[in-house]
């Protein structure tokens, strides 16, 4: 395939791979000329020799050497006068010359282009191409000590899908489980937190280094949440729709780094995953790369279907 962005999105068409000898048979003033004409709809050859006011028997013979290197071949046939004339097209829409030396790994075929600041909030997360950390979502079993059961982490799916973009999926499983990952080993990756600290053990253990941080008040049964509340402004968010996109340094492993997708509620954790995927231009619009970030996000249901669709940034 031939890929290309043309701006506006990434296109891709087939291209055919000439050997040395298939690209002598085909060089040549003439050759090319048929080639184009060819290439843009099918003709026979006593129809390319009105066009390009030529001899018949001289455009026969190059049609004979181009079909011969495979570069063109007869799509159809049809009477004209008593005689069957064949129709001629190109194979493919592009040709190219192959080396045998020059291959190197790629990422995906479907590679998203990185552009900043996308490529600075992920850098820590790709390494030669494939993702490096753990996705860490609210086991869906009552635990911790809001004994809750997370409502969120199938949201994970649609951002690894996002990620499957641009990284290549690594060998071992990345998705975990809250519950899961109270080992130092794990506690040492790069990690993406889905989820609230209600639901989110992870998220609730980094919850303090955040720079909108969720409100925490200690109580009898454990823990009372009372929205987000940002270091900077002083503001607080407490809509359901309402959570943060952040990313900061591991404090379990400073070469390492965290980025936190959670809200208020379920649905608010989906509309950060929103912020980053599909809306990610405008989330990360103000990140210059800095190893401590946040923005708070505001979800809305623009089509009236009862389901987040849209987001605002707040800060």
């Amino acid at each position: 395939m031939l890929l290309q962005d043309n701006g506006n999105s990434q296109e891709a068409k087939e291209i055919s791979i000439l050997s040395d000898s298939q690209l002598k048979m085909i060089l040549g003033n003439l050759s090319w000329k048929i080639l184009t004409i060819l290439s843009k709809k099918e003709m026979y050859p006593l129809e390319m020799a009105k066009q390009l006011g030529m001899h018949e028997q001289k455009i026969y013979y190059h049609i004979r050497k181009l079909a011969k290197a495979g570069a063109i071949t007869v799509v159809r046939e049809e009477k004209k006068k008593g005689a069957t004339a064949k129709y001629y097209k190109t194979v493919s829409p592009a040709f190219g010359v192959e080396f045998p030396q020059g291959y190197k790994p790629i990422q995906n075929i479907c590679t998203l282009s990185f552009d900043e600041p996308l490529e600075k909030f992920f850098k820590e997360f790709i390494d030669n191409g494939t993702f490096d950390g753990k996705i860490v979502v609210g086991s869906p079993q009552p635990h911790g000590p809001f004994k809750t059961s997370a409502r969120d982490g199938h949201y994970a799916a649609h951002l690894a899908l996002f990620l499957g973009q641009f990284a290549k999926m690594p060998a071992e499983f990345v998705v975990k489980l809250d519950v899961d990952v109270k080992v130092e080993k794990e506690e040492k990756n790069n990690l993406i937190l889905v989820g609230g600290p209600g639901t989110n053990l992870l998220t609730q253990e980094v919850n303090d280094y955040l720079p909108i941080k969720f409100i925490m008040q200690s109580s009898g049964q454990g823990f009372l949440l009372g929205g987000l509340s940002s270091k900077k402004t002083g503001q607080v968010y407490t809509s359901d729709v309402s959570g943060v996109v952040a990313k900061i340094v591991n404090p379990w492993d400073s070469s390492k780094r965290i980025v936190v997708l959670a809200g208020n509620k379920a649905v608010g954790t989906k509309a950060c995953v929103l912020a980053l995927t599909n809306f990610w231009k405008k989330t990360l619009e103000k990140y210059k790369g800095e190893e401590t970030f946040a923005v708070a996000i505001h979800g809305f249901d623009l089509d009236g279907d009862g389901k987040v669709d849209s987001i605002e940034v707040n800060e």
